[in-house]
């Protein structure tokens, strides 16, 4: 293929470093993608080998009501800093997500910062998780304190480092 054959690099591509978080809290597959931008906005999405994406699986329920006292409905910005905005720390839960099969999965933060929205698309049409993952089915978008923002990455995959796990996965008995 020339390379005036080459397809353009997509808008996540180009304006966004991808990032993930595998076996979140010990629970295998349960894999999320962080998509950082330039501007140190990060995008919470789920990585491809999530559970949820796999096998066909549909989407029954989505819920950002935490728990009792805490919606992340209720999650309200205003101003340049983003001020109001919930903290939350890389284990934060962000929504639970309930399958036809009745498997519920929570969706974490992974990074610490601000919340700075849901995506309450998703709520009315949950197939945009599954069809558009990365864009229009994004989870929430957190804005990293401006002190931590080289630094929250630390802890997270490359896109490289993440492909050599679901290399070593397939390679077991029993993948995902």
């Amino acid at each position: 293929m020339e390379d005036s054959e080459k397809k353009a690099p997509s808008v996540i591509d180009r304006y966004f470093t991808r990032w993930y978080r595998t076996d979140l809290k010990g629970k295998v597959c349960e894999d999320h993608c962080i998509l950082q931008h330039s501007n140190r906005i990060c995008v919470i999405t789920l990585a491809e080998s999530h559970p949820i994406l796999q096998n066909g699986r549909k989407i029954k329920n989505i819920n950002y009501q935490i728990s009792d006292g805490c919606s992340r409905l209720n999650n309200k910005v205003s101003g340049k800093s983003k001020r109001g905005g919930q903290f939350l720390t890389e284990f934060s839960p962000l929504c639970r997500i309930t399958c036809t099969d009745e498997q519920e999965y929570t969706i974490f933060s992974c990074i610490r910062g601000r919340l700075l929205e849901v995506n309450e698309a998703i709520l009315n049409k949950p197939d945009l998780l599954l069809e558009k993952a990365s864009t229009e089915g994004y989870v929430a978008v957190i804005l990293p304190k401006f002190e931590e923002s080289k630094s929250i990455t630390e802890g997270l995959l490359t896109r490289e480092q993440y492909e050599e796990v679901l290399m070593k996965r397939n390679q077991q008995e029993e993948p995902c």
